[in-house]
Formats: structure tokens, sequence, C-alpha cells
């Protein structure tokens, strides 16, 4: 139990969840990492897990983030149009029960094109609340669904999504490359080479495909298959920002991802800058702090 915690903050995701008892100065206390995530449990299921985390940290508020305030999640928090600040994020948070509240998330319903996210935008406005990242910039945040997302005097305007990762995670395990990409994946010369071509390609269905018929000319070894391919997916994804050189790219999430994404980045020229962890926990803390 931590006698010292003002509040409790929960970045509770898809398959994951993490939970950190933070002090009134913000600094995190204790932290629980597990996988219940929104997919492991039923809408009428968060009751009982909000009095865990109170059991568990011995305090009663709590502010969540990400997909808990989805259609998948506990109770929709409504999406926030762009340009989104903290001080929005703030105003807009649902309360799902008695001092619990819910952060919304950021759309971009304008324009072109539709998208959505939930919880990076906490972790970007965190990093520049922070002083790690500045307040106009371009992030990337690699994951599953990677985001590009750009900010301008401590608002997001515009980000896009990107399904690198899960188009990899469904290649290796369907359809005519199952069972050919369960190599090591990691920034190595396969990689870098799959890298070049996925940002050359100008059809990246076409190139895939050079990783089956490469296995089966012997163009290409099978422990390597796996880091080609993911070199093409990513150099397909970062071939489609046109400023990389202009200006740094932040990098938010940490892990192995990152380090893709900064070898990719900087094979286009750029300049990546790995942003330190804390961005996201940052950002609860200012919502709870513009709210208190």
């Amino acid at each position: 139990m931590v006698g010292r915690a003002a509040y409790i903050a929960v970045d509770w995701g898809t398959t994951n969840r993490r939970a950190y008892a933070v002090a009134s100065d913000g600094t995190v206390l204790e932290t629980l990492r597990d996988e219940r995530g929104v997919l492991s449990l039923a809408p009428d299921a968060y009751p009982a897990e909000i009095s865990a985390l109170r059991a568990r940290f011995g305090v009663d508020p709590v502010i969540a983030v990400g997909m808990v305030g989805s259609s998948r999640g506990w109770c929709e928090a409504p999406y926030v149009d762009a340009p989104a600040t903290l001080e929005r994020l703030a105003a807009s948070c649902r309360e799902a029960a008695p001092h619990v509240r819910i952060v919304p998330g950021v759309a971009l319903r304008d324009g072109r094109r539709p998208d959505v996210m939930r919880g990076e935008e906490i972790q970007i406005l965190g990093a520049i609340h922070a002083g790690t990242a500045p307040a106009t910039a371009l992030f990337c945040q690699p994951g599953t669904h990677n985001k590009w997302v750009e900010t301008v005097d401590g608002a997001i305007t515009t980000f896009t999504t990107v399904m690198t990762g899960e188009l990899f995670a469904l290649l290796r395990a369907h359809g005519i490359l199952a069972g050919m990409l369960d190599g090591v994946v990691s920034d190595g010369a396969p990689f870098r080479r799959g890298l070049r071509r996925g940002i050359a390609s100008g059809n990246l269905a076409a190139t895939l495909f050079e990783v089956r018929a490469g296995l089966l000319l012997d163009r290409l070894e099978p422990s390597e298959a796996a880091a080609y391919a993911s070199g093409v997916l990513i150099g397909a994804d970062v071939a489609t920002r046109e400023d990389l050189s202009r200006r740094p790219v932040y990098l938010l999430g940490g892990g192995d991802l990152n380090v893709l994404y900064a070898a990719a980045v900087s094979e286009l020229g750029g300049t990546p800058i790995t942003v330190p962890d804390g961005a996201t926990t940052a950002g609860i803390h200012a919502i709870w702090s513009l709210s208190a």
C-alpha cells in the first residue's frame, strides 16, 4: 500500500494495462503491469478492477487513458477533435464512476480522410509538457498501429495511423508467407536490405511477394526472411514521409521497434530522437493538475 499517493493513473490498452500510484508532485510511487487489457474484460468487470487497484494502492481517485474509453472498453469517452491540447482533453474527461475519469481520444473528422487515436495523445502531449520534446514537432510512435503525429504550439494538429505492425503479424500468421517469417527481427544486414527495398518500392504487395520468391529461388536465406520482410514494411511506411530531412523525428514508445524506425528515419536522411520514458504519466499528471 502506498500512503502518499494522490491518485491512480491507468494506461489501459487493448491487451495490456499499466497502473501507477502517483504523488501530488507527479512522482510515480508504485507500478503495476499486467495483461488485463480491454479485450480480457467485460464491461461489467471494470468496477471490480477499479476496487482492486484502490485496495492495492490505497488511494481513491483514478484517471484512465487508452482503449478503456473506446466502444470496446468500459464506457465510451467521445473523441476531441484536432487540434487537441491537454486543456481540451482535461475539460472533456468522462466520469465513468465516482472519482473515476476517463480521458478522451483525438479524432480527425474534417479534410480528406478520417483518423482516430486513444492513448497516444497523452504520451505526445505529456512529452511536450515534461519538456522532453518541443511544442512544435513531428512524432513517430512505433507499434501495432504506428502513428505519425504533428504538433503546433503544444496542440496535436494532424496525424496518420499506419497498420505496419499489424500487417507484419498477419503475414507471419496467415497466408502464403506463414511459416516463413519465424526468424529474429533485428537491425542488421537483412533488415537494412529490406528497408532499402521497401523505401524504393512503388508496389508494397508485389514487393512482399518477393520474399516468397526470394526464398524459393535461393535469393534469400530462411533465417533472414523475417527481418527482411519487416524492413520492407517499415521502409514503405517511413518512405511516405516527405519531410524527414527538414526536421527531427521524435520517437516515442521505446523497445526494439524504436530501434528499427530510427534506422529507417536515418536511411531517409532524417534525424531520429528518442524521447525518454515517462511521457504517459507526465501527460496524465497534467490532466490531473488541470482538473483537480
